[in-house]
């Protein structure tokens, strides 16, 4: 049975009958602020702390508002966040939901009125992004990016391992079978400092060799690549507190002489004088480029790597949707675009650029994005106090519905490794993924 057994309805009981009328069946259990509870025994309890939550539902029906009253802490989940996003996803691909006819909607009014959640639109929380101008304008990416990476350095610091990629690292193997991963000895410090091992010998990198990294984030690739490649890296981005963590790490690493970080947005990027770089790398920053500056962003890769040269590309796809989702375009990442791969590699090749190589990672982000969150949860009370509870609660909805995307195969990401041939045709590159695998 999903019901509660008393004789009278309700508030749980009378809104399990909506989510069976739109959704076929109860994937989750309900509480209402009534204290009522309905739906399956042992699934993920969803608690409707006040009428305002479901008011917010009334008006926007969808992603947008369990969104906006779960950042509000109008909404709750007791249980596995993860397991109950899983449950509703799964139920909605293989039933999606059907806009209800005129009588039920006349009878859900009804069941409105007599539940007191009519009302005006509730406010959005006021952490939801709210970009003007254009996009993809220079001003606006700049907002777009200080959004989500300007929140504080010590957040980052926090929920990050101690090189601060906040990208997919790279699994030698699955953590859930690797006995390095279950005696704690391999860690996503380790599985980070895979990937950019992994990176720099895709690109070749050489001592002497000059290296460009295109929205460096807290610059891991450029400090690892000068400390263990001796190569003399530069670094561009457009967030002010990134660029203010690497100069510091710059100092602290006795690396001036070879490590560079410029606060420049990467279509203002110049050839140097002394000649285009030995490689670039682009790990996803792509994803906030946008479609209509795409070809832009393929050709200043183009530009920018000498003859010979390689540029890679860590990109996350998507199969049809250009964005993340309402959730993540105002919580998350405001003016993301995704495409499908194989739209990506092919519109970097416009530019001239020969693609040699493309790594699918996709179930290394479901891992690397579990430990973001399994560290979330560890250091909740300490992430509350640098950033307030809605915005925590902001990065525990992105990061539990993260990893579900990427582990049940509704996004992807991928290395796409590209060369620039020399005139005479050649791309530099050995023969076989040898050269660079990891031993």
């Amino acid at each position: 049975m999903t019901r509660s057994t008393a004789p009278h309805r309700t508030v749980a009981t009378r809104l399990a009958d909506v989510v069976e009328g739109v959704l076929g069946e109860l994937p989750v259990r309900i509480r209402g602020w009534d204290g009522s509870e309905a739906g399956p025994a042992g699934a993920p309890l969803v608690v409707l702390r006040s009428r305002t939550a479901v008011r917010r539902l009334l008006w926007d029906p969808s992603e947008l508002g369990l969104a906006r009253a779960y950042v509000a802490g109008e909404l709750d989940v007791e249980g596995d966040l993860a397991e109950g996003l899983s449950r509703v996803w799964a139920l909605v691909r293989r039933r999606p939901p059907a806009l209800p006819g005129l009588r039920e909607r006349i009878r859900w009014a009804g069941l409105a009125l007599r539940l007191g959640v009519v009302g005006p639109r509730p406010a959005p929380p006021a952490q939801e992004a709210a970009l003007t101008g254009a996009k993809h304008t220079s001003d606006r990416d700049s907002d777009a990016i200080s959004y989500h990476y300007d929140q504080s350095n010590d957040l980052y610091a926090a929920l990050l391992d101690e090189h601060m990629a906040y990208s997919c690292a790279y699994f030698r193997a699955d953590p859930a079978t690797d006995p390095g991963a279950a005696d704690g000895t391999y860690t996503i410090t380790e599985a980070q400092r895979d990937k950019l091992e992994l990176v720099c010998r895709k690109l070749g990198l050489q001592p002497g060799m000059r290296l460009l990294d295109i929205g460096c984030g807290w610059g891991s690739l450029i400090l690892y690549a000068a400390e263990h490649h001796g190569v003399h890296a530069t670094g561009v981005t457009i967030s002010a507190q990134q660029r203010d963590h690497i100069e510091k790490r710059i100092a602290e690493r006795g690396l001036g002489d070879r490590v560079e970080v410029r606060l420049q947005d990467y279509r203002e990027v110049p050839v140097p004088a002394e000649g285009r770089y030995d490689a670039v790398a682009s790990i996803e920053m792509s994803e906030h480029v946008g479609q209509e500056q795409y070809p832009v962003y393929a050709t200043t890769l183009h530009r920018l790597v000498r003859p010979g040269g390689r540029v890679l590309v860590q990109a996350m796809s998507h199969p049809s949707a250009p964005g993340g989702g309402a959730f993540i375009e105002r919580y998350v990442a405001p003016d993301m675009h995704m495409r499908p791969v194989w739209e990506t590699a092919e519109m970097i090749s416009r530019s001239g650029l020969e693609l040699r190589d493309v790594e699918s990672i996709r179930e290394h982000y479901a891992w690397t994005v579990g430990a973001w969150a399994a560290t979330l949860e560890r250091r909740w009370s300490e992430i509350v106090a640098l950033i307030g509870e809605p915005a925590a609660r902001i990065w525990r909805l992105y990061l539990a519905g993260g990893a579900l995307v990427f582990a049940e195969n509704r996004m992807g990401v991928d290395q796409l490794l590209f060369a620039r041939p020399g005139a005479d045709g050649a791309s530099g590159l050995p023969s076989t993924r040898s050269a660079w695998a990891l031993s």
